[in-house]
Parts: structure tokens; C-alpha cells; sequence
């Protein structure tokens, strides 16, 4: 498939009442495509596809379609989208330790899903230490995180079933070594709905 193709496809998918948060809606993505505007239409679309309950196959077609445009950075973020929906979706207030203090970065956190530090959400081991867990981290709306910054990310955990009883206001800790690296107040989860239990 082409661009238009793998865009009009997507597009198919999201529902007539969906608004981004810009307000915009499936037509202006249309109209965009109509004047061959594909890189506009494309962001559009990502943008909805937080405004209603997207599916893998709708983050699959504007990965793709980002993958033909030369769009790295929206190819890597429609693949981490498409992972968020099976795994859940964990948003947190990150806050870096100051540089200087000890366990905190000196550098950067790059803001594309490729760190992978340590997290403290509350469980201990039989030893009745903290119990660690890997997960990754994607920054919002700024390209990496500074060493003594603050900002909005989303984790990926590697074991995202310990996680599912996390909610909003919920602190955690990250950690790279021993000593608290960050401190990070959840903001919002959304787990997916595990079938079968109930017996539909």
C-alpha cells in the first residue's frame, strides 16, 4: 500500500464524533489527503488516535505510513501507541533528583523508549527489600529529559501485570542505581480489559 492508501485505511477506522485535543476530526484528516498533504493528514491522525479506543492494526497503518514518509520519530511513537494497547497505557509526573546528589543521571534521559531504568512500586522481595522492576521510558512533548528535570512520560513496563494496581496519585520511585534517581506521582492508567474471566 501507499501513503494515501495506508492514511485513508487508518482514517476508516476512527469514529465520526472523535475530536483531538487541537479539535480536530477525521474530515480535516480527509480533506488534508485530498490536497495530498499525507505528513499533515498523519499527524492528525495520530492525534485521534488518543480520542477513542484505537486498536493495534490502526497504530500498524500509520506506522507504516510514517515509515514511508522518512517520519523516524512518529514511526517509533505509532509503534510504541500500538504496544500501549495491549500492555495499558502509564503516565507519570517524573521529577529528577538534582545532579550532584547521589543516584542521580548526568545525563539526559533520551525521550524515545530507550532507557530502561529500575522502578520501586511498592513490592518487596521475600527478604523484605524492594522489589525492582525494568521499564521503559518515553518522554512527552520534548525530545529527552535534563538531569535535575521535570516532566510528563510514559512507562512501558517489561512485567506490566505487577503494575495494573496503580492509579492516579499512586508514588513511585525510579532508580539506576541504589539511590533514588527519581520520584514520579502517576497521573492516569488505562489497562487493558482482560477476557474470559467472567466467562464472555
Amino acid at each position: 500500500m501507499d501513503v494515501p492508501e495506508l492514511l485513508r485505511r487508518a482514517a476508516g477506522r476512527v469514529p465520526v464524533g472523535a475530536t483531538g485535543e487541537a479539535g480536530t476530526t477525521v474530515a480535516d484528516a480527509t480533506e488534508y489527503l485530498d490536497h495530498d498533504e499525507w505528513e499533515v493528514a498523519l499527524d492528525i491522525l495520530v492525534e485521534l488516535g488518543d480520542a477513542y479506543a484505537s486498536e493495534s492494526a490502526y497504530w500498524d497503518l500509520l506506522a507504516e505510513a510514517a515509515r514511508l514518509l522518512w517520519l523516524s520519530r512518529t514511526e517509533r511513537w505509532c509503534h510504541w501507541r500500538r504496544a500501549e494497547v495491549a500492555r495499558g497505557l502509564i503516565r507519570v509526573d517524573l521529577q529528577l533528583v538534582e545532579p550532584g546528589v547521589l543516584g542521580a543521571r548526568r545525563t539526559p534521559i533520551p525521550g524515545e523508549g530507550h532507557s530502561r531504568p529500575l522502578w520501586d512500586i511498592g513490592d518487596v522481595t521475600a527478604a523484605g527489600h524492594p522489589d525492582l522492576y525494568v521499564a521503559r521510558i518515553w518522554v512527552e512533548s520534548q525530545p529527552d529529559l535534563l538531569p535535575g528535570g521535570r516532566g510528563v512520560v510514559r512507562l512501558a513496563p517489561l512485567s506490566p501485570q505487577r503494575w495494573q494496581r496503580l492509579s492516579a496519585g499512586y508514588v513511585i520511585t525510579m532508580h539506576e542505581q541504589k539511590p533514588v534517581a527519581g520520584i514520579a506521582t502517576v497521573i492516569e492508567t488505562v489497562f487493558p480489559v482482560i477476557k474470559g474471566h467472567d466467562g464472555g
